[in-house]
């Protein structure tokens, strides 16, 4: 069936009513307005069931695209579309080792978010070509946990297929709120490079595949049935016993660098060029 909007379509508009939030805070001064585009390279990681508080465990390659649209020295808005892999074991982070529960999952991340620098700043300039930076917004993220190729989603390991409590599948894209911090630089007229850091809490327990509690008899499970043995693969549990904490939602983290080029959208008068 064919919605009325794409997510591409629904999130510009977001990005633009950020626009005019931001412009309207800062009294219209437009005079530093410029896009740029560019690109993303680096790493990212979770945090959740499996993984529970060390940062950078199983850093793994990300990379993708950006837009920002400045609309002065100190004020920016940027829709960004990253791609990665996150990971989590049990055995690894040492946290609750006996489960024996591990999983990974490509995830696709698009995030729209509002920028503050503390410095004037803007690429190209040679008086103010370096500034910390913090950022905070909303995003839509797909992914899809697997273990040894199996999606995890679609055997129901906490009982989803079967109803257990009313358990139904959970859905393998949710929504986030990233927010990060980073430094801006200017490498030359119409490059700049960023160096930043970034969480997403987002509104899922299940980016691990690991959320409530066991549903089957582990004794009894059979050790040649990977849809079975994938719940439990240590066979040792009774249903109801714990499997995840379901009061906390899981996280992610993107960081790494960005390559941008700019265009000007706004001329700047010739004294201030001359200034900056």
């Amino acid at each position: 069936m064919r919605t009325e909007k794409s997510w591409p379509s629904i999130l510009r508009g977001c990005v633009q009513m950020l626009a005019v939030g931001i412009f309207c805070m800062t009294g219209g001064h437009i005079s530093g307005q410029s896009m740029e585009a560019g690109l993303y390279g680096g790493g990212m990681y979770y945090l959740g069931d499996l993984n529970p508080g060390k940062q950078f465990m199983n850093y793994n390659i990300a990379y993708g695209i950006l837009a920002r649209y400045n609309i002065n020295d100190r004020w920016a808005v940027k829709l960004s579309a990253y791609r990665g892999n996150v990971k989590g074991n049990s055995t690894q982070s040492k946290f609750l080792p006996e489960r024996d529960l591990s999983f990974s999952s490509p995830v696709t991340d698009i995030s729209a978010v509002a920028e503050f620098n503390f410095f004037d700043f803007y690429v190209g300039s040679r008086k103010n070509w370096i500034s910390p930076y913090i950022y905070a917004g909303f995003s839509f993220f797909l992914f899809n946990p697997q273990n040894g190729g199996v999606s995890l989603q679609t055997i129901g390991t906490e009982g989803q297929n079967v109803g257990y409590q009313g358990r139904t599948p959970y859905k393998t894209y949710s929504f986030g709120i990233p927010f990060g911090l980073g430094v801006k630089i200017s490498l030359a007229r119409r490059l700049g490079l960023a160096v930043f850091w970034e969480m997403h809490k987002t509104f899922t327990d299940y980016l691990d595949d690991v959320s409530t509690t066991y549903y089957m008899v582990g004794s009894t499970i059979n050790k040649d049935d990977p849809s079975r043995l994938l719940s439990d693969p240590t066979r040792s549990y009774d249903p109801g016993m714990e499997r995840g904490n379901p009061r906390n939602n899981d996280w992610y983290s993107f960081s790494g660098i960005t390559l941008t080029y700019k265009f000007n959208l706004v001329s700047r008068k010739r004294c201030r060029d001359l200034e900056h």
